[in-house]
């Protein structure tokens, strides 16, 4: 597993060696010890989720205020531009975001600590999202930063309008939504 740092120290990309041949591929997706190795966190994910979206859906920026969740994040099927935000207010990024193309081809994989806002848009026809979690869904401590908030300023290669949820229209500002200290 080939790990590459980001701009924000605790965001890291997981990038999986692959072995193929005329029969397909493998890969080991995820390891603790290696991961563990990296972040410097003994993590035990458990909740995995899967969505499938098609393509110019954003969905995000969501996060838990309670009940944080870290996410190891993955494409199975299409590509995605993924976004995180630091929401830590005492992080000395914060409010920075780091976005990453995802995708079925690459098999990266982005580690989305706990603290941070995290969101995608799908570039291609369709695309499978998976993510495993460090804690459960709890939608009563659930909120959500504005996709496009110009304190942000995020660059999603959008070509057309985003295809959004009434949840998401509804993101708050980085300046109105909660933060964690």
């Amino acid at each position: 597993m080939h790990i590459i740092k980001t701009n924000i120290p605790e965001v890291m990309i997981f990038e999986p060696k692959v072995f193929g041949d005329e029969r397909g591929f493998f890969f080991e997706s995820f390891n603790a010890k290696v991961f563990e190795r990296a972040t410097g966190l003994s993590i035990n994910f458990v909740q995995d989720n899967h969505s499938k979206s098609t393509k110019n859906v954003l969905r995000g920026l969501h996060y838990q205020i309670e009940q944080s969740q870290g996410k190891l994040v993955r494409v199975t099927q299409g590509e995605v531009f993924d976004v995180v935000v630091d929401l830590r207010a005492s992080s000395a990024t914060f409010g920075q975001w780091e976005g990453i193309r995802l995708s079925a081809e690459n098999k990266r994989q982005l580690w989305v600590p706990a603290g941070f806002a995290h969101g995608f848009l799908v570039l291609s026809d369709t695309a499978e999202f998976l993510y495993k979690t460090t804690d459960f869904y709890a939608p009563q401590y659930e909120c959500c930063l504005k996709w496009d908030d110009a304190s942000v300023g995020i660059q999603w290669p959008l070509q057309d309008a985003p295809i959004l949820s009434e949840k998401d229209n509804l993101g708050l500002s980085l300046q109105e939504t909660k933060k964690f200290i």
